[in-house]
């Protein structure tokens, strides 16, 4: 068969590639060896955040006396909160290939392996070997868990996000390595589920991306909820020969043994790079990461790499954006290159953290002469009737142009609003600009309003 277009992974990033070249016209297929809609849809985003509904409610449901309401001897049927999770996630992929069929897309199920002259073979779970070509090839192929020589996953002691996902039952402790969106969430979840939770991190600062202050207000909130935390600290191993895994962990008062049932390894991902003909063609690499221009071409003409195998931001959202601006290109549009300065980062533990832009460090280390607006959702009316005033917004301004530098958020819902100032970002809107702009009242998202104005010294109420 010859295509167009051959995309090789359907994640975020592959499916709605496929799509996109379907709606421009080019004759598309895409090769899948697992589940259609990738890690993301199968063992990510959508049943991380199914988890994470369902500690919510249990949460609301602990806490309803809070709200006036009584309620007696509530439990949470572990088993059933995974199965709920795995048939939202499998809801998701039966969309992915109703997609599929709707834009005339050819599904090929198997392994793919690019080669030169623009084919790729596919290895079916039959071991049969099918030969495609294309005008252009995609790699869209994503990432995994990262395993580190200190921390080897067993998938039983020492697991992984997807092991995470699927726990044939609840454990009573669980030690989590690295405090990443992956890390806290997980933390989260099996806290609210009744789990004795402790969070290893290297870094000085819990959500280490993050601007330090949601850093200090999520270490305060998680605390507050009961799960301990040590920053500054590494596990240098863990013995899994007895019932509970013992991990040696370094930190600055020394070396200490904690024990838990479950170690939790989330210390980021790697490439799916490995074994897809990358060699072979001559595609150029470069720490673990295929190399792509700004429309995401890679060295070798005809061949593209999009999402989490190319340098850029590992989300969901940056690998959908960049499959589109790439098929746009090809098909001979003018697209725009990505703006990687104005890309969100959502972290969906509770209270929930969003971001982006600038940190208030990076933009003084820029050179900005800066302003900063901060409002806390203890002074929103809102957030106090919701029974959520943990956290804040924070925004930093150009002090000389009032440009809109970062929005740095802490709170219920913030992933929600986190959008609005990435489109003020993006229309250029200037710090008094949106001072004026009228939020709806009562709501979380009028701090962004109280927040810019406390920057220009305007703000009402507080």
């Amino acid at each position: 068969m010859n295509y167009d277009l051959i995309v090789v992974g359907s994640g975020p990033g592959g499916y709605v590639t496929a799509i996109r070249a379907s709606q421009l016209g080019l004759k598309t297929a895409i090769i899948e060896k697992e589940s259609l809609g990738g890690i993301c849809l199968n063992w990510g985003c959508i049943p991380t955040k199914a988890l994470l509904k369902s500690a919510n409610v249990f949460d609301y449901i602990n806490h309803a006396s809070d709200y006036g309401i009584q309620v007696k001897e509530a439990s949470a049927d572990f088993n059933a909160v995974i199965k709920r999770s795995r048939e939202v996630a499998n809801g998701m992929s039966g969309g992915v290939q109703f997609l599929m069929k709707k834009n005339k897309i050819d599904v090929i199920m198997g392994t793919g392996k690019i080669k030169p002259g623009k084919k790729v073979d596919v290895t079916n779970d039959k071991g049969e070997v099918s030969e495609l070509s294309a005008t252009n090839i995609i790699v869209a192929t994503g990432a995994r868990s990262r395993q580190l020589p200190n921390l080897p996953q067993d998938g039983k002691k020492i697991i992984g996000y997807r092991d995470a996902l699927v726990l044939p039952k609840l454990p009573k402790s669980m030690l989590v390595v690295g405090s990443g969106a992956i890390g806290v969430e997980f933390a989260y979840f099996y806290k609210a589920m009744g789990v004795e939770v402790t969070i290893v991190e290297y870094l000085p600062n819990i959500v280490p991306v993050e601007d330090k202050d949601v850093s200090k207000q999520l270490e305060r909130s998680f605390k507050k909820q009961g799960i301990k935390i040590l920053t500054n600290a590494s596990v240098e191993s863990v013995d899994t020969t007895g019932k509970m895994c013992k991990a040696q962990v370094k930190t600055k008062k020394g070396n200490e043994i904690i024990e838990a049932e479950i170690v939790l390894s989330a210390v980021g991902i790697e490439a799916n790079i490995e074994n897809i003909g990358l060699e072979d063609v001559g595609i150029v690499t470069d720490q673990g990461k295929i190399l792509v221009n700004d429309f995401y071409q890679t060295n070798m003409p005809g061949y593209y790499a999009i999402g989490d195998v190319t340098p850029g931001p590992a989300l969901a959202h940056v690998a959908s954006a960049e499959g589109i601006i790439c098929v746009e290109k090809i098909a001979g549009h003018a697209p725009a290159a990505l703006d990687y300065g104005n890309i969100p980062g959502c972290t969906y533990c509770s209270p929930e953290v969003a971001s982006v832009g600038m940190t208030e460090s990076a933009a003084k280390e820029a050179g900005y002469e800066i302003k900063i607006g901060k409002f806390p959702f203890s002074a929103s009316g809102k957030a106090s009737a919701a029974g959520h005033k943990d956290g804040f917004i924070k925004l930093i301004f150009d002090a000389k142009y009032g440009e809109l530098l970062g929005g740095h958020m802490i709170g219920a819902n913030v992933t929600e609003m986190i959008a609005e100032i990435v489109a003020v970002r993006k229309l250029e809107t200037t710090g008094m600009e949106l001072v004026k702009t009228v939020h709806p009242h009562p709501t979380m998202s009028e701090a962004i309003m109280e927040a810019a104005a406390a920057a220009y010294d305007e703000v009402i109420h507080m």
